[in-house]
């Protein structure tokens, strides 16, 4: 069995691996997740900079994509995905509104990721952020064999 993909969540607290493994057979390339809501389990597991956490915050575009390519080393999965970000309906700022979230993949020698502005509904929010990045996924997994 090729390791297909494995994320690494944070806001969404394990519903993308949910979504994936609701999938009939998806054992044949899903290798299985980490929720990774504390930083400690960021830096330790996954092998986030602590300096990146303390500068820019675990919403931010350094930390998920730390944690989509540590996601992958750490397992030798193919694809790593990950998710970071303030889901709501409380815990922003000014700088990091609720509805800030970050999203990450990293496959191939490609590792890319993008700020979603999402509202303040929290189930929405982490149902929205499981949809774009699955979305992600598919159009690069298509791009890739073309």
């Amino acid at each position: 069995m090729i390791g297909i993909h494995r994320p690494a969540e944070s806001c969404t607290g394990g519903s993308l691996a949910s979504r994936i493994t609701s999938v009939p057979g998806s054992s044949r390339y899903f290798l299985g997740s980490v929720v990774a809501y504390d930083n400690s389990v960021k830096t330790k597991l996954l092998g986030v900079d602590a300096s990146d956490l303390d500068k820019h915050g675990a919403v931010s575009e350094e930390v998920v994509l730390q944690m989509a390519s540590g996601i992958r080393r750490q397992t030798g999965a193919d694809i790593g995905l990950s998710t970071s970000g303030i889901a709501g309906p409380d815990g922003g700022t000014d700088e990091k509104p609720v509805g800030t979230i970050w999203i990450g993949l990293s496959m191939g020698k490609k590792d890319r990721a993008i700020r979603l502005k999402l509202g303040r509904n929290r189930k929405l929010n982490i149902s929205l952020t499981v949809d774009h990045l699955l979305s992600i996924l598919i159009k690069e997994l298509v791009q890739s064999v073309e």
